[in-house]
């Protein structure tokens, strides 16, 4: 079977491809530009390049459109919300075009991304949340502030947002206030990255999250591990992990939100969790995630299982894999170290990592740890990954340069 995968510069998308190429599918690879760190796998078989759905949704679409109809039973991999709610508004089209998609009912996709919905989801089946509430970015702050007992985190209402002709917005990092000076500073910092902001009390634990394939709200592979090292020491985007055992409560809890949502493919729902307090619930994520690399050495396949399933219907239920095998992101851990070295963001109120403590830990590998993007018998990916971060960085400085015009007299 032939099988696009999208968003080519994300590490799940490096795991995809190998997975997908062992299993004996032909891979593309697609990106929103002329390359990508999976595409220099050489498990893929072809790259190429689509528009950014974030400025040409209808342009994007159309593309994905025209290289699926070009064989029939194609099936599409979107790694991100960016990609995934394009093609999943759309989807009519790529049925129509002969291609294969493994995803919930629009409806149950848009709940589930909407963390304001999926919140109120998780209230209803008595899943412990975080005190929340919506505030449309048009209203006034200091109203709002009256009734916030600090710390509190904000955050957009969704990771990425529809707009009208089926552009893309990513609503950005949450930010975090521990007095109504620092609560202004975020809410005038997101207001102009979403519509709606969540404004929820700050939880105290470390992040954690369980992992599923699902079909049809009927579970057919799961997969948990933790977190060792984050991008972000406030708890996102995991640099160094270990595969363990569902905790009970955890999966408890994840699978009757993913029931609930009569979810169709792979998810993580996501806590926080402190000693052997009740976990809270704070997201679910509709789509494969960063450290899938970690599930995929451990055994539990997700996209070999999730192609499967696409082209065969479904899959037998499959819940072993290897514990204790530790995975770690080589460029995610140089980014901790510098998330690390600039200090706690503002309004953060838990305690932050030392920067020579931290640095230590980096410099003491541990034998025996995979890693999510370099193989000896695969390097190119590890190589882009380094590469796109440094074009990124180049990018972000050249567009903050004032521009220098030549004054007349």
């Amino acid at each position: 079977m032939r099988v696009l995968v999208l968003d080519g510069n994300q590490n799940q998308a490096v795991a995809s491809v190998r997975s997908l190429c062992r299993a004996g599918h032909e891979v593309w690879v697609g990106e929103s530009s002329s390359w990508s760190k999976a595409g220099w796998s050489r498990s893929c078989a072809h790259s190429f390049e689509y528009p950014a759905p974030q400025l040409h949704g209808d342009e994007f679409v159309e593309k994905l459109v025209d290289l699926a109809g070009r064989k029939d039973g194609t099936l599409i991999l979107p790694m991100t919300e960016a990609t995934t709610l394009p093609i999943s508004v759309d989807r009519e089209k790529f049925w129509e075009a002969g291609a294969r998609l493994v995803l919930p009912d629009h409806a149950d996709l848009l709940r589930a991304f909407d963390k304001q919905k999926s919140t109120q989801l998780a209230a209803s089946l008595g899943i412990t949340i975080p005190k929340t509430i919506a505030v449309a970015n048009t209203e006034d702050p200091q109203e709002v502030v009256r009734s916030v007992s600090f710390p509190v985190v904000l955050k957009p209402r969704a990771s990425e947002e529809l707009r009208p002709g089926g552009t893309v917005r990513t609503g950005g990092r949450p930010r975090y206030a521990s007095n109504p000076h620092q609560f202004n500073a975020a809410f005038q910092d997101l207001r102009s990255r979403c519509s709606t902001i969540l404004v929820q009390e700050f939880v105290v634990g470390q992040g954690t999250g369980y992992f599923a394939l699902m079909h049809h709200g009927e579970l057919r592979a799961e997969f948990a591990h933790q977190r060792i090292r984050d991008v972000y020491p406030t708890g996102s985007g995991s640099t160094l992990r270990t595969s363990v055992a569902p905790d009970a409560a955890i999966r408890s809890a994840s699978l009757a939100m993913l029931r609930a949502l009569r979810w169709h493919g792979v998810a993580m729902v996501e806590f926080r969790q402190k000693g052997g307090k009740a976990p809270v619930f704070m997201e679910v994520n509709g789509r494969f995630w960063n450290s899938l690399p970690l599930a995929c050495y451990a055994g539990a396949d997700f996209p070999a299982l999730l192609a499967r399933m696409a082209e065969t219907g479904d899959v037998p239920l499959s819940t072993g894999y290897r514990v204790g095998v530790r995975c770690r992101w080589l460029l995610g851990d140089l980014r901790h170290l510098v998330e690390v070295c600039k200090g706690p963001p503002d309004g953060y109120p838990e305690p932050y990592p030392g920067r020579m403590r931290t640095l230590f830990k980096l410099l003491s590998p541990v034998p025996g740890t995979y890693h999510d993007l370099f193989q000896w018998s695969d390097p190119l990916p590890e190589a882009g990954d380094w590469i796109h971060f440094a074009q990124r960085i180049f990018s972000r400085q050249t567009e903050q340069q004032p521009v220098r015009g030549r004054t007349h007299a």
